[in-house]
Order: C-alpha cells, then sequence, then structure tokens
C-alpha cells in the first residue's frame, strides 16, 4: 500500500472521531447549562456540585486561641484565679454585650439550656408546658428532660406558632403555666400578641432561640419577650462549636439557679462574670443538684471570635437569601409559597431557604420533587417525612394527645434548603434552577401545563 495513500486515510479517520468528540462535549456542555423551555419541555438541567451541609469554618483566630488553651491544660471552666480570666466567662460577657441581657450561663447544649429553663421557672414533674407542634425534636426532649409534659400548639403556614391555637390551649390547659416557644429556622411569631395571651392566662413565657441569634423584634434582640431564653452553637447555627448552649436573662433567680445546675459548687459562682452577686445564690449550692453541664473553654475559645462576625455574615446570608427567594418566585411562584416574616420583625437571618408547595402537589408528587432535586445534586428535606426529627408524628416519646390539622398539612408540603456561608453566589443560581425545573419536570409528569 502507498505510504501517503494509507497516511491520507488516518488523517480522515483521525478526523471523523474529532468530530464526533466535539460533537459529544458540545452535548455535555448543553446538559449542564440553564437553559430551559417551556412547562413539560425541559431539555436541558442544572446540577449542584456543592456539598449542602458545609458548616461555617472556625476563624483562624478561634483555631489559634485553642491551640493557646490546650498547651495550658487550662480548659476546666474553673481552673482560673478570677472570672475575667476563664475563656467561657469572658464569652458569656461577649455574648451578653450581643443580645443586650444581663445574665447568661454557657452550657454543653442548647437542650441542655432549654431543660434548665424550664427547671429554673418552677416546673414539677407532671406540668403542662405548651410549645410548637413544628420544632425541632430537641424542645419536647427538653421538656421530658425536665419532667414536664409536652402540649402542642399548632403552627401555621409561615411555620410559626398560630396565636388563636395557642390562645385555645391556654384556655383548655388552664393549670398549664409554661409557654416555650420556638423560633424555628429564625421565623419568630407575633410575639407581642402570644405575651399579651401568656400574661392572661398567668403563664410563664421561654423562648427557643436556637435559630435565631441576630435576629431581632421590635429592634431588641429576641429572647426578651419572654423571661429567659437559649441560643445555641451547634455545627449548623450561627455560632459553630460542635456542641453549646446558652441559657439568658435579666432575672437574677433564674440565673443563680442555672449556673449551679450547671457546675457552680462550693462558691464557685465568684468565678462567673454574668451572674448576680452571692446574695442571690441563698443555699443553692446544698438544695439543688449539680448536673455539670457548663460549657468547657475549649468550645468557647472558638466561639467568641465568631461573635465578632456576627452582623456582616448575617447581611451576606440576608442578601444571598433575597436574591434566591426573588429567583424562585419569578420561575415558579405560582407552585409553591415562601414564609412571609411577622411584621414586628425588624432584622431577619435567613441562613436557609423553605418553602411550601402548592396543594395540587400530592404526597406522591411531593416525593417525586425530593427525587428529581437530590438526583440533581440537591438534597431537599420535607418537614413531613416520616424520619424528620421536625415532625411531631416521630415525637413518641412525648405523643400528642389532639389532632394537629393545621401543622400536619403545613408540614406535607413544607420544604428545608441549607444555604451553605462557604457556597459562591453562583452556587445559589444553580440551587434556584435545579428546585424550579424539578417542580416543572414533576407536574409535566404528572399531567399539568400551562
Amino acid at each position: 500500500e502507498n505510504p501517503k495513500t494509507k497516511q491520507t486515510t488516518n488523517n480522515m479517520q483521525f478526523t471523523k472521531i474529532a468530530l464526533i468528540a466535539v460533537s459529544l462535549i458540545a452535548g455535555a456542555d448543553a446538559l449542564v447549562s440553564n437553559t430551559k423551555t417551556d412547562l413539560g419541555k425541559i431539555t436541558d438541567r442544572t446540577f449542584v456540585t456543592r456539598d449542602i451541609k458545609t458548616p461555617d469554618p472556625v476563624p483562624e483566630e478561634g483555631q489559634q486561641a485553642a491551640l493557646e488553651l490546650m498547651k495550658t491544660g487550662r480548659m476546666y471552666r474553673y481552673n482560673v484565679k478570677t472570672a475575667d480570666e476563664a475563656v467561657v466567662s469572658q464569652c458569656e460577657k461577649e455574648v451578653c454585650d450581643y443580645t443586650g441581657h444581663k445574665y447568661c450561663v454557657a452550657l454543653n447544649s442548647c437542650g441542655s439550656a432549654l431543660m434548665l429553663l424550664l427547671k429554673t421557672t418552677g416546673l414539677e414533674y407532671g406540668d403542662k408546658v405548651l410549645s410548637n407542634a413544628f420544632t425541632f425534636g430537641a424542645v419536647p426532649s427538653a421538656i421530658e428532660h425536665a419532667g414536664g409534659k409536652a402540649v402542642y400548639v399548632e403552627s401555621d403556614y409561615n411555620h410559626v406558632m398560630d396565636v388563636a391555637d395557642l390562645k385555645k390551649k391556654l384556655a383548655a390547659h388552664p393549670d398549664c403555666k409554661h409557654v416555650l416557644i420556638s423560633h424555628m429556622r429564625g421565623k419568630v411569631a407575633d410575639m407581642d400578641a402570644v405575651k399579651e395571651a401568656c400574661d392572661e392566662a398567668g403563664a410563664i413565657l421561654l423562648e427557643d432561640c436556637a435559630h435565631s441569634l441576630g435576629v431581632r423584634w421590635q429592634d431588641k434582640h429576641t429572647g426578651h419577650i419572654g423571661i429567659a431564653s437559649a441560643i445555641s452553637s451547634q455545627s449548623y447555627k450561627m455560632i459553630n462549636s460542635g456542641e453549646g448552649g446558652f441559657l439568658l436573662t435579666d432575672d437574677p433567680d433564674i440565673a443563680a439557679k442555672t449556673a449551679v445546675y450547671a457546675g457552680a459548687y462550693e462558691g464557685l459562682s465568684g468565678k462567673h462574670m454574668t451572674v448576680p452577686g452571692p446574695e442571690y445564690f441563698q443555699d443553692y449550692p446544698r438544695t439543688l443538684p449539680n448536673y455539670s453541664l457548663r460549657m468547657s473553654n475549649l468550645a468557647a475559645s472558638v466561639i467568641r471570635p465568631q461573635l465578632k462576625t456576627l452582623e456582616p455574615r448575617i447581611e451576606k446570608y440576608n442578601r444571598r437569601y433575597w436574591k434566591l427567594a426573588a429567583e424562585v418566585e419569578a420561575k415558579c411562584g405560582e407552585h409553591l409559597t415562601l414564609p412571609v416574616d411577622t411584621p414586628g420583625m425588624t432584622v431577619p437571618v435567613h441562613d436557609s431557604l423553605q418553602f411550601n408547595l402548592d396543594k395540587k402537589f400530592t404526597p406522591e408528587m411531593v416525593e417525586q420533587f425530593l427525587e428529581e432535586c437530590s438526583g440533581h445534586g440537591l438534597p431537599v428535606e420535607l418537614f413531613g417525612n416520616k424520619s424528620n426529627a421536625r415532625n411531631f408524628v416521630n415525637w413518641e416519646f412525648a405523643p400528642t394527645d389532639d389532632p394537629l390539622p393545621m401543622t400536619t398539612d403545613m408540614l406535607s408540603r413544607a420544604c428545608d434548603v441549607r444555604m451553605p456561608l462557604m457556597w459562591d453566589d453562583e452556587d445559589f443560581e444553580d440551587m434556584a434552577n435545579v428546585l424550579c425545573e424539578s417542580v416543572e419536570a414533576v407536574l409535566a409528569k404528572n399531567g399539568f401545563s400551562d
């Protein structure tokens, strides 16, 4: 065979292979583009490639502080000569400065703080506690831990406690003297109306602010309408120590009892900076048990620098949220609704996205939607899922005695998506596309059209 003919043939074969490769690459590019057609005719799909559970990192200052503390070995909360030498006491002071509370005790978890809210305000074994039907399982767990019995108040489609049902439940349970309201996902009910209802019924109002650090009601930090409150430093909250919590109050008796329950034995309350004077401790170190719940210096050391960056992080979260919410509503707002912030909430903190799928979505369609999102790299949680710890049907340790139709209906189509701070802005454009493309795909599959 002529070598020149062989070379020409090989070149032609290479050209054909190259053209096929270019065609395949072009097709692959189209698969990840954001181009869409009319409902039911989606030709291209968006994919999310980032980890939805990426937590906020500990700043370098916190990493260094933890390392220096470990070098000294003084991780125990009271292994200091004076209160102002204790890292955890300094952290408590800084939390008070941020929220505006007078007293603060740092604890090993927000669950411990919730339990102590009830113990320090007179809850006795078997007493009833009114709380949200929609909240995290740690709230009824804390009620059970404190010896109480949870009675659930309906949550509405804005994911907050329904005030009308609160009044109804207070009237139906006149012996209930505690209301523990949860600001789930940073969403705040009409707190003025809630307080008025509690005052009329003679019930003590307590606030679970695990999700509402930075949120303000009537220009004041959440946690001031109730007599005491709790915030969290679990990894997916605004401050991250893995686990941790803070009990906040302006009431000296609650603060003194909390410090003793947390482990301030033998006069160690003197090594706190944000508890009342010794006259308020009375004989509590002898009459109250020591549960050893106070936060360690090590956890506090990684929290302190995060407090300094709260405001710029809140601004970033909110800016991204409003853009994402606008995109989702513009593209598929006729098929879902976003919870509306209660008037009176002057500063929100939107570090995650919640929405309610339209009522035309059957349980099967909701499941299809979740599968569509997951299949395109975006895990979306359904609050009403049979395994979700925010679904009251899963709280068999503290079951409801009454049906909760409003909450049940809301949970059946209420979805939840994290908004990791470490993602880039363009990742949230992908998130909006995956959500809306998944809605459209499910509608098309089930015979809906424009």
